[in-house]
């Protein structure tokens, strides 16, 4: 559930009617938290309380979007949420993986405060293993979009101008049965249990994901954010004037917390 923090600056109100609901799911690379803390930390939004559950491991540390030394100390935990009255947008940054078996009571508790807070829409930042493609996924683009059949009707013809790529379902028996097709995101953490109760509710949802693989995902989480903001406009895009195409990776401002992806370097003293 939603617990408002006091610090001022944004709406710590649990209404967010209206606002769309950013937020990453917990899935190969990591990928949807780092394009999550990108959206955070180049809008500069506000903390404006936490999403307490049981289903996350716990967790604590320092500030991920520290500017100063001042601010360097502000704990932070593993499901916060900012806001950015101005854009109607709300995020939730959810930084540790979930517990064993709960999923479902995590999806329907979230699913609860969506309803409760009155958001508009959620979109669901996502990614799923690139060695798993079928054939018909390797074409093309690696980015791909799923939307709710509520959603759908709403914003489905904006997709096809942007020509977006939606996810492909894919045999449920291969070489058996081609003609059952299943919805399938394998390392997609809560993505499609919670895209198909979604679906269920009627809630408006889009999910946004990249196909790829574990390592050094910071160039797949640019990715997705440009991807993203095609969609949503969060920044401004600069026409780039040797290819005539936009392109917004360096816009994007990186949290001070992501010079600590990889850790430190070896020891001296090792050698």
């Amino acid at each position: 559930m939603f617990v408002p923090c006091d610090r001022g600056g944004g709406s710590a109100s649990s209404d967010f009617k209206g606002f769309t609901l950013l937020m990453p799911a917990v899935s190969v690379g990591n990928v949807g938290q780092l394009a999550t803390d990108l959206v955070i930390s180049t809008l500069n939004m506000t903390k404006v309380g936490y999403f307490y559950t049981d289903c996350l491991v716990p967790m604590v540390g320092n500030n991920p979007y520290a500017t100063a030394e001042e601010n360097s100390t502000e704990l932070s935990i593993n499901a916060e949420v900012y806001s950015l009255p101005s854009k109607k947008l709300v995020v939730l940054q959810i930084r540790s993986p979930f517990i064993k078996n709960k999923y479902r009571p995590f999806c329907q508790t979230l699913l609860s405060w969506v309803k409760s807070s009155k958001c508009a829409r959620v979109i669901l930042l996502s990614s799923s293993h690139a060695y798993q493609r079928d054939d018909e996924q390797l074409l093309g683009t690696p980015l791909r979009y799923l939307l709710t059949p509520d959603l759908e009707k709403a914003v489905g013809g904006l997709m096809q101008e942007l020509h977006w790529k939606e996810m492909e379902k894919v045999a449920a028996y291969p070489g058996i049965n081609d003609t059952e097709k299943v919805l399938h995101i394998p390392g997609g953490g809560i993505t499609k249990l919670l895209f198909t109760e979604s679906c269920s509710e009627g809630i408006q949802m889009a999910v946004l994901l990249k196909f790829c693989s574990e390592g050094d995902n910071i160039p797949d989480a640019f990715a997705l954010v440009n991807y993203l903001n095609e969609w949503l406009q969060l920044i401004k895009s600069e026409v780039s004037a040797s290819n005539n195409s936009t392109d917004t990776s360096s816009q994007w401002k990186i949290p001070s917390s992501w010079r600590l992806l990889f850790g430190n370097g070896l020891p001296p003293a090792l050698f």
